[in-house]
């Protein structure tokens, strides 16, 4: 139930907090700070559960879980795949939360419709099974549990805030700026926003093309550090 509620709340700290100081002329005419900011949520939302998916592996193989699960007749990628699934699952439900607590308490309009709101939840998706097979990779390969929490958090706010999350690219100093258009999460946060905003989909099929490149290699890498022997 915390977990659920765990966007909501980050949407009401970044709305009312850099919705006070953010000056309106850095957003798009007639866009409202907490119509820019619940779309690039549905991004980072999905961030900390990712790397709670690479933690879990982890710990499911020191633990001795997963060496019973594997003496059993079960091809090891299904399950990674029953893993991330579930994962993705947790997730989905959170992001539906958001977007009801975002349109019923703090009047969010998705300018693209419902379609449009949609294809965002759908690209959100997307990047969170992607993150999630990254990290999952990740933790088959390195086998360690604080690393892997080390990872996530150096990884997370990086990603997080040198992006377009809370204010635009243009608005950042000249290296950062840098920084936030080689981020991919900025580019995810773009598509998100043009589909449930009604903007032009520029962005959407580049971030939907890089992320199914990066799940594709998250799985493959996943499968094959997977596959070797589970030590001690």
């Amino acid at each position: 139930m915390l977990n659920l509620c765990q966007p909501v709340v980050l949407l009401l700290l970044f709305s009312q907090v850099f919705g006070a100081i953010a000056n309106p002329e850095l957003l798009p005419p007639g866009t409202a700070y907490v119509d820019y900011l619940l779309p690039a949520l549905l991004v980072t939302t999905v961030m900390g559960p990712a790397t709670n998916s690479g933690v879990g592996l982890v710990r499911d193989m020191t633990g001795g879980f997963l060496t019973r699960l594997r003496s059993m007749p079960v091809d090891p990628c299904w399950i990674l795949l029953a893993r991330s699934v579930s994962d993705v699952a947790r997730v989905v439900a959170q992001l539906i939360v958001l977007v009801i607590a975002g349109v019923v308490l703090f009047g969010f309009v998705p300018a693209g419709g419902p379609l449009g709101m949609l294809a965002a939840l759908a690209v959100a998706v997307l990047v969170a099974w992607t993150l999630t097979w990254i990290f999952l990779a990740l933790g088959s390969w390195l086998r360690d549990v604080e690393m892997m929490q080390s990872i996530g958090v150096i990884s997370v706010f990086p990603l997080m805030f040198a992006s377009s999350a809370f204010v635009p690219v243009h608005a950042f100093p000249g290296w950062l700026q840098v920084v936030a258009m080689a981020n991919p999460m900025s580019h995810a946060m773009r598509a998100t926003r043009e589909l449930a905003l009604g903007w032009s989909t520029g962005h959407t099929l580049p971030a939907v093309a890089t992320c199914v490149g990066f799940l594709a290699l998250g799985m493959f890498c996943a499968v094959r550090g997977f596959r070797r022997p589970i030590v001690g």
